[in-house]
């Protein structure tokens, strides 16, 4: 019998998904972005406050875990056609919120910055604040009390898109029926109990927060997009590590292992759960590309203000990488995949 269970999944392995091994990590972690995210709103649905806090966090986690999913399919690491990853991406954005962009412009933005080595963005949110001096005072206040204000300026622009940019004009109607359903969704959970209400705005504010913690360090990029372009070793030299954990790596899956980040940039199609042994085969004991998890609480702590606007200094030289080990770095902001320009 177990000789046939192996031939059934190896099957099954080899018709569908990309990678020996696929099947069973893939789909558990698939059948834990609903559980978390269904579950977890069901505990907040249920009024009573220890199980609304529990229900807030599953909720929390079963988004980030969907965006990090929806990275993998980006990628096309799960399944083995790509029609199946862009279902499957599609449907995960719905969980995220991301389903405002189309998945195909989700995975193009995605793969520019893995082509150009850049993290450069059609909408420069650090000119729009500059521009709107009342809209940048809210937002650093936003941020100084910990609100991921630019990731929701980001998300906002996804929407406003359609109608600010002539290439999109078409999504444009799109745009306005999943508006219309999500927020009339958002309304009816307001009906139902305005704490309901607020705790899933707590949880999607807490999913911005990890997504945005991940993106701030992995890269210090510079604007030169052309002088970048396909070149492996400025790529490896400005791409940084930030697992939460390297003494335990089973809390890497917290984030679906992508602190892995440059195991990831040498092999973009290797899915999540390859990433820790292509880590180990491609660095062993090495931990100069890795920024220890302390630092990292250090440079999202005492950086959460001058992060809107980065520092073009840090691209030059060594130091972004000084800044890092005395806590200091500054990092970027706004470059999440799920906000593609």
């Amino acid at each position: 019998m177990a000789n046939l269970h192996d031939a059934m999944i190896n099957k099954l392995e080899k018709k569908w998904f990309r990678n020996e091994g696929g099947l069973i990590p893939s789909m558990a972690v698939l059948a834990y972005c609903i559980l978390a995210f269904f579950g977890g709103a069901a505990m907040i649905f249920s009024l009573q406050p220890a199980w609304m806090a529990l229900g807030t966090l599953a909720l929390a986690h079963g988004m980030v875990i969907a965006a990090y999913m929806i990275h993998d399919c980006a990628h096309n690491a799960i399944f083995r056609a790509p029609r199946h990853n862009a279902a499957c991406g599609r449907a995960l954005s719905w969980l995220t919120g991301g389903c405002y962009a189309t998945y195909d412009d989700i995975r193009a933005t995605h793969m520019r910055h893995h082509v150009e080595n850049s993290d450069a963005m059609g909408f420069d949110h650090r000119a729009c604040l500059a521009r709107h001096p009342v809209l940048r005072r809210v937002v650093e206040v936003a941020e100084w009390l910990y609100v991921p204000a630019v990731e929701l300026l980001m998300h906002a622009m996804v929407i406003l898109a359609p109608f600010l940019f002539e290439e999109r004009r078409a999504q444009r109607w799109r745009v306005v029926a999943i508006t219309i359903l999500r927020f009339g969704l958002l309304a009816g959970i307001f009906l139902y109990s305005p704490w309901a209400y607020l705790c899933y705005l707590l949880a999607y504010l807490l999913f911005l927060t990890v997504l945005r913690f991940m993106d701030a360090l992995q890269h210090n990029y510079g604007d030169d997009i052309a002088g970048h372009k396909g070149d492996r070793i400025y790529e490896e030299s400005h791409t940084f590590s930030n697992p939460v954990s390297l003494r335990h790596p089973w809390l890497n899956l917290l984030t679906l292992n992508f602190g892995y980040h440059n195991a990831h940039h040498a092999r973009p199609t290797a899915p999540w759960h390859t990433l820790p042994s292509l880590h180990d085969a491609l660095h062993g004991g090495d931990a100069s590309a890795v920024i220890p998890f302390g630092m990292q609480l250090a440079s999202f702590h005492r950086n959460r203000v001058a992060r809107i606007w980065g520092d073009a200094g840090e691209t030059q030289g060594d130091r972004f990488l000084r800044r890092l080990h005395e806590g200091r770095a500054v990092g970027v902001d706004g470059v999440s995949f799920l906000t593609p320009f």
